[in-house]
């Protein structure tokens, strides 16, 4: 069962989940990167380009997850490093940190809740986000052409496309593929028609939203309505 609420991290979620003994899941892509608890262990999942498939892994998961392109200035690691990767925290960081940290949240008896806790304790430490990286994320969440958003913010198209690297592991045209797929599954999921999804969300008809999620999710739009 999986469970998430929103967390004291600023734009971060707090989640948890049980896997099913049928198996393995589908992690979609949505621009973000998790600090992830498993079993003892602490790893990091970077941003994904496509579907991350689970293996089913026993036990129960907990995480939370940054708002895009805030993982990087908390993990000290640019994301592009960890596009589309599963890390453990101890191959980025020093053993006696890891370590620290690992206590830390295994002695808070609710793992979601020491990782919030863990990553409210670091962030006095840590440089805050770049503002403009939000600035990014709702223009291109909004539909805004690239082109023009680097007009917006007087950057070049090269500056941009580097900065999205560091930030979100991907270019803008890719984040903003994968934000218009994560306004398209919260429509399908409201229960608006896959025809009425596509056109709000920003695809040119039915079948264009149906290639893109086949792309980046391996399966198809009437699927993941659930």
């Amino acid at each position: 069962m999986y469970e998430e609420r929103p967390s004291l991290v600023a734009g971060a979620v707090v989640w948890t989940n049980t896997p099913s003994p049928a198996g393995g899941g589908r992690v979609l892509p949505d621009g973000c990167m998790d600090l992830l608890w498993h079993e003892g262990r602490l790893l990091v999942a970077g941003p994904d380009t496509r579907a991350y498939v689970t293996d089913g892994a026993d036990g129960p998961w907990a995480g939370l997850r940054f708002w895009p392109g805030d993982g990087p200035a908390w993990l000290g690691v640019p994301a592009r490093e960890l596009r589309d990767r599963r890390v453990e925290l101890a191959d980025l960081w020093p053993a006696r940190e890891v370590r620290r940290l690992t206590e830390r949240v295994g002695a808070a008896g609710d793992p979601a809740r020491g990782l919030e806790e863990a990553v409210l304790l670091r962030s006095g430490a840590v440089e805050p986000p770049d503002p403009v990286l939000r600035m990014i994320v709702a223009a291109l969440d909004a539909g805004r052409p690239v082109g023009a958003l680097a007009d917006e913010l007087g950057l070049g198209a090269r500056q941009l496309h580097r900065r999205s690297l560091a930030a979100f592991g991907y270019g803008p045209k890719t984040l903003a593929r994968i934000l218009r797929l994560q306004r398209a599954l919260a429509l399908a999921r409201s229960g608006a028609p896959l025809a009425d999804t596509a056109a709000r969300a920003g695809y040119a008809d039915q079948a264009h939203l149906s290639r893109e999620v086949r792309e980046l999710t391996g399966t198809t739009p009437g699927r993941l309505r659930g």
